[in-house]
């Protein structure tokens, strides 16, 4: 089944469409299947730039929002938003970086670097390729078919060097530590915690900031901090993350790309499995809103609050891999 193209504003699809609501009886929410499946044609942005776009919601980082973020950089203090690339097998990193030193001569050397299996996955920073890598009934984003993949080994269009030229924006870091309720003593939410719609909302009262159209939004749940105290662990022992409902906190608010500090999806989702990361395919293969997975905020955070800020200009820039699906990078964010 093909997704309807929508361009238009998610109300004026949702006032024709019964639909579960959320609390407090006024919105659309995210709750099971059918949920899922409505939210996946009433917030599709197939066809809103064209039948040919692949950039999909970065067309909304304009040259004026750019010139904005910059101007973000005041104490000019850059900080990787990055984790060291994992060379060892553990729990959570069953593919690795194979680092292999080459001979070491009077004059110098050289390594070669190869990964094991996929750079995708719970443990390396990366970003998606929004046409390509999750798709939905056999079409990514903007109808993006699997047998056109298939057929040319790789992501046609919408590929990962549609990014050629990096993302420059304004990133707002949600801490998500600061809900509530939500956060260990230890200072991290536990596994399987998922950050609603609504929690984005109160981060914005309690951090002074609001989404615009064209930000990047990045939560932080500790997933690092707690790494650091406690070990890796699997996948099967799940991920704090964003809930699917915050599908519609996108769509409303314009947002361009998002991010975490874990696989960005809540898991367990609590949804069946062949939408078991629901987020990842409404955003990526409805929305075409890409995705940076397993970012690391420690410092960032860290800065944030000793600066009362959390809002900074952000870069990153991947890796020029024709017909890529994604690419491991180092993002920065320069407050």
């Amino acid at each position: 089944m093909r997704i309807p193209v929508i361009g238009l504003m998610v109300l004026c699809v949702a006032a024709a469409v019964p639909y579960a609501r959320s609390q407090n009886n006024s919105r659309p929410t995210i709750a099971n299947e059918q949920d899922f499946r409505r939210a996946m044609k009433e917030l599709s942005n197939w066809g809103r730039w064209g039948a040919d776009d692949e950039l999909g919601a970065a067309n909304l980082i304009t040259p004026e929002k750019r010139k904005q973020a910059l101007a973000l950089a005041k104490e000019g203090v850059p900080i990787s938003l990055a984790h060291d690339i994992a060379q060892e097998v553990t729990a959570d990193a069953p593919f690795i970086l194979e680092r292999t030193l080459n001979d070491v001569t009077d004059s110098g050397t050289t390594d070669r670097y190869q990964y094991t299996g996929t750079y995708h996955g719970v443990v390396h920073s990366h970003m998606d390729a929004v046409d390509c890598h999750v798709m939905y009934e056999g079409k990514g984003y903007n109808g993006r078919a699997m047998e056109d993949i298939k057929a040319a080994g790789g992501c046609p269009k919408g590929n990962i060097t549609a990014m050629k030229d990096g993302v420059v924006t304004r990133a707002i870091l949600f801490d998500a530590t600061r809900l509530p309720g939500k956060a260990s003593p230890e200072g991290w939410l536990e596994p399987g915690t998922p950050v609603h719609r609504e929690d984005l909302e109160a981060l914005e009262k309690i951090e002074h900031v609001k989404v615009a159209p064209g930000d990047i939004i990045l939560l932080y749940t500790g997933r690092w901090k707690r790494r650091a105290a406690k070990g890796p662990w699997s996948r099967e022992t799940g991920f704090a993350g964003y809930h699917a409902d915050v599908a519609y906190f996108l769509k409303e608010r314009g947002v361009s790309f998002i991010g975490s500090d874990g696989p960005t999806d809540t898991m367990p989702s609590g949804f069946p499995a062949p939408i078991r990361i629901p987020l990842h395919q409404l955003a990526l293969a409805s929305m075409g809103i890409s995705i940076f997975d397993n970012l690391d905020f420690e410092r960032a955070v860290d800065h944030a609050r000793q600066l009362n800020r959390y809002e900074f200009l952000f870069t990153a820039a991947p890796l020029r891999v024709a017909l890529g699906t994604g690419s491991p990078l180092n993002p920065l964010a320069i407050f």
